[in-house]
């Protein structure tokens, strides 16, 4: 049984983390690390899972609602995290809700907001969220004839779930039509039935996620990803191939700031359409000459800004995250956040984002310890026991510090440790905040 917290909500001792990705071993250490959690099951998890102290891999996936459900009732499993947002999609909380489960992650109805960049942009507009123009497109031939009368390059992006690849920023006419025949040629299979065509916004951009209850809302501080997997901001978009906070772009008042035009504005209009909205918004803003612009909500944390955030967080995060789930974060403790400062480097597989190799093995020679940390994503057991690749994005390293070029230095020290066969990575990740 839980623990009551002082007004009668329970504090969770056994929680349950959905997902097998780095932004889940992040969840899953954070939430072991938490005040009461006695035990941490990752469902899936991946390679990086059993290793760490307190958290167990439990091998059913994602998509099986039903074997999450029975799992969940027969471990007594006090809280869920959803970590993708594809289960969050395909109404995995609503699933969990039903047979009586207290879930941080919002319905399918909410997970709309990352799920369909129509559906978000449109619901931005009624609520007078400041984002950039758009024009929907269900077709190549409304697509294309949508960017020829603009006569000049636009943002494209598909309209559905497509593993944060399904975005280009063109720089040309040429480049714009090339993304348009791409996604309607099937790249991102069904995520690219329809598409949306964004004004090109100019500024520097940063992320802010906001925990809630549906009503109420707490802000952790600002991140900057890095998605280009080249040196200086070049090359392919990625899923992220590094992140820092808190990203100094946005002050306390620049943070208040959006609270007020995105956050509050953005829940209300959920409200407004009947979706109680229990989990994290990512916000995804750039900030403009103009002030603070959405370029997209996700409906989950970021990856790899969750693996950046985790060790910023107080041992109060399990106690906050169920009281989001159960609608009153009102009776949550404070949440702890360190003023210090937090560095994630991402370790990639050779051909990333492209098509790359498995099963190579994984060895390190680095001791986390409080101020460092390795977080997996894609890798799993070998056979004989040692870790190998199975992803894109293998691991990350991550440091805190009181000062960010202590903190990077300290994460690329890290990263020096870890080997793999064709083990790639940005060298210059927070180049805006740390001296060459």
């Amino acid at each position: 049984m839980s623990a009551p917290l002082t007004d009668g909500l329970p504090s969770p001792r056994r929680v349950l983390v959905v997902g097998a990705g780095g932004r889940e071993n992040a969840l899953g250490w954070a939430l072991r690390r938490c005040r009461g959690v006695e035990r941490v099951w990752v469902a899936p998890g991946n390679g990086g899972t059993a290793g760490q102290e307190g958290c167990e891999p439990l091998p059913i996936a994602e998509s099986d609602g039903p074997g999450l459900v029975a799992a969940c009732l027969e471990r007594q499993v006090d809280l869920v995290v959803v970590g993708p947002e594809a289960p969050l999609a395909a109404g995995l909380a609503d699933e969990l809700r039903a047979a009586g489960l207290a879930v941080f992650g919002p319905g399918a109805g909410g997970a709309q907001l990352e799920a369909s960049k129509q559906w978000a942009k449109a619901l931005m507009q009624e609520a007078g969220v400041p984002t950039a123009g758009y024009w929907a497109a269900t077709s190549r031939e409304q697509a294309l004839q949508a960017l020829e009368s603009h006569g000049r390059p636009l943002v494209v992006k598909a309209d559905g779930l497509a593993a944060g690849k399904g975005v280009t920023v063109a720089d040309s006419l040429e480049e714009a039509r090339a993304a348009i025949e791409e996604i309607f040629a099937g790249r991102f299979g069904s995520a690219g039935d329809a598409l949306v065509l964004e004004e090109r916004l100019s500024g520097p951009e940063v992320s802010v996620f906001a925990l809630t209850d549906g009503e109420r809302m707490v802000l952790l501080p600002p991140a900057q990803d890095h998605k280009r997997i080249g040196e200086g901001d070049t090359g392919a978009n990625t899923g992220g191939m590094g992140a820092y906070a808190p990203a100094p772009l946005l002050d306390a008042a620049g943070l208040e700031l959006v609270r007020q035009q995105v956050l509050l504005p953005i829940l209300a209009t959920l409200r407004g359409r009947g979706i109680d909205y229990r989990g994290v918004i990512y916000a995804g803003l750039m900030l403009t000459d103009d002030g603070p612009k959405v370029i997209e909500f996700n409906c989950r944390f970021g990856d790899p800004e969750c693996q950046t955030l985790m060790p910023l967080l107080g041992d109060e995060l399990a106690e906050v995250l169920m009281a989001c789930a159960s609608g009153r974060l009102d009776a949550a403790p404070p949440l702890t956040i360190s003023g210090r400062c937090s560095a994630c480097v991402v370790a990639a597989a050779a051909g990333y984002p492209g098509p790359v190799r498995s099963g190579d093995a994984i060895t390190t020679s680095l001791t986390p310890d409080p101020d460092l940390q390795l977080f997996h994503a894609g890798s799993r057991a070998g056979a004989d026991g040692v870790c190998v690749t199975a992803g894109g994005r293998v691991l990350a390293v991550v440091a805190q510090a009181d000062d960010f070029d202590a903190a990077f230095a300290a994460a690329y020290g890290g990263l020096e440790q870890v080997h793999f066969e064709g083990l790639s990575f940005r060298r210059d990740i927070g180049h805006q905040v740390r001296r060459p």
